[in-house]
C-alpha cells in the first residue's frame, strides 16, 4: 500500500496529539509525518513512534509535497489554511466547525456516508463530537426503518473544550473538598460538582450553538432533511467520554430486541445492555476505546413506534480524531486521496 506524507495541523492540542496516537495504533502508512502549531508552541517537539519530531509553526508553505493534512486547529486557522492546504494537493481533513455545513464540502462519518468522501474537491469536514456518536448509533436503525424524529441529551466531558477545562474541573474538585470557594476561568460558572446547560453560543431561537450543530448536521450527514431533531446539550463534570439520551421515533414500531440485535452486528457499535446485572455503558469504560457504546434500549412509553436508548463514546477518539483518520484510510482504500503529479 502507498505511503504518505501526512501534516498534522494543532498537533500540540488534545486531539491533535490524539491524531498522532490513532495513526500509530492503526499503523496508518505514513511516508513521513510533519507536527505543526501556533508561533506559541512551535519549537516544541513531541514523539511519534520511536522519533521525536520538532513542532513547526504553521504557515502557507507547510504543505507543500503533504498528501494528507488533518486540521485540529481551530475554525480560524482552518478557513485560512485549509484551501491553501487542498490547493497544495493534500488531502484535508478537518476536525473545526469551520466547513461542516457548506453544501459543496462532504461531512463524513465513514459508518454511515462513505460514499460522500468521493465529491470532495481537497477538503472533507469532521463532524462535531456529539454528532458523530449519535449517527453511528442511529443509522443502521434508520436503514431498517426510517427514523422521523430525535430528541436527544448530552452529558458532555469537559475535555470537549480543552486541557485547561480538564484542569479547571481537577482544582475546582479539590477546592469545594476542602471547603474552599472557586472562581470559575473556563466557564461562565462552577463546573466541579455541577452541571452546565450551555455549550457554546446561545443563538436567537434560544439553542445553543452545539444544539443545533447536531440538528443541521445529523441531516447532513444521514442524508435526512425532514428529520426533526431536538438537542440539549449539557456540560458535566467528567473528564473523557460524551454520553447521550437518545429518544427516537420510526416510521414503524421497532422492538427493543430487534435494535439490539441491529446495532450488536453495526460497525463501530458495541452493546452493553444487562439490566439484570447493571450494565449500561459509563464514560469510564469508553475512554480510550474506539467503540461507540449503546445500552439501555428501551420501548419509548410515550410512543408506539418510540425507542430510547444510552450512548457513549470517547469525544477526543471517535468523536475527533479517530473519525477523522477513519476517513483518511477510506479515502485512501478507495482511491480518492489526489495522486501527485
Amino acid at each position: 500500500m502507498k505511503a504518505y506524507n501526512v501534516a498534522i495541523v494543532g498537533a500540540t492540542g488534545m486531539v491533535g496529539q490524539e491524531f498522532i496516537k490513532v495513526l500509530q495504533q492503526r499503523n496508518f502508512p505514513m511516508a513521513s509525518v510533519n507536527l505543526y502549531a501556533s508561533d506559541r508552541s512551535a519549537g516544541k517537539r513531541l514523539y511519534v513512534g520511536h522519533q521525536e519530531i520538532e513542532v513547526k509553526e504553521t504557515s502557507p508553505e507547510s504543505f507543500q509535497n503533504m498528501d494528507i493534512a488533518l486540521f485540529s486547529a481551530g475554525s480560524e486557522i482552518s478557513r485560512y489554511f485549509s484551501p491553501i492546504a487542498a490547493k497544495s494537493g493534500a488531502l484535508v481533513v478537518d476536525n473545526s466547525a469551520a466547513f461542516r455545513m457548506e453544501p459543496k464540502i462532504p461531512l463524513v462519518v465513514p459508518e454511515v456516508n462513505p460514499e460522500d468522501i468521493k465529491w470532495h474537491d481537497g477538503i472533507i469536514a469532521n463532524p462535531n463530537c456529539s454528532t458523530i456518536q449519535m449517527v453511528v448509533a442511529l443509522y443502521p436503525l434508520h436503514k431498517v426503518n426510517p427514523i422521523k424524529r430525535v430528541v436527544v441529551s448530552t452529558y458532555q466531558s469537559v475535555s470537549g473544550t480543552g486541557a485547561a477545562a480538564m484542569e479547571e474541573l481537577t482544582t475546582q474538585a479539590k477546592l469545594i473538598l476542602e471547603g474552599q470557594n472557586v472562581v470559575p476561568h473556563v466557564y461562565p460558572h462552577q463546573i466541579g460538582f455541577n452541571l452546565l446547560p450551555e455549550i457554546d453560543v446561545f443563538l436567537d431561537n434560544g439553542y445553543t450553538k452545539e444544539e443545533w450543530k447536531m440538528v443541521d448536521e445529523t441531516r447532513k450527514i444521514m442524508h435526512a432533511p425532514e428529520m426533526a431533531i431536538s438537542a440539549t446539550c449539557v456540560r458535566v463534570p467528567v473528564f473523557i467520554a460524551h454520553s447521550e439520551a437518545v429518544n427516537i421515533e420510526f416510521t414503524d414500531p421497532m422492538s427493543p430486541e430487534e435494535a439490539r440485535h441491529i446495532l450488536a452486528n453495526a460497525p463501530g457499535v458495541k452493546v452493553l445492555d444487562d439490566p439484570s446485572v447493571s450494565l449500561y455503558p459509563q464514560p469510564w469504560l469508553a475512554a480510550g476505546s474506539d467503540d461507540v457504546y449503546v445500552g439501555r434500549i428501551r420501548a419509548d412509553a410515550s410512543h408506539p413506534k418510540g425507542l430510547v436508548m444510552w450512548v457513549v463514546s470517547d469525544n477526543l477518539r471517535k468523536g475527533a480524531a479517530l473519525n477523522a483518520v477513519q476517513i483518511a484510510e477510506e479515502a485512501a482504500r478507495r482511491g480518492w486521496v489526489k495522486s501527485r503529479k
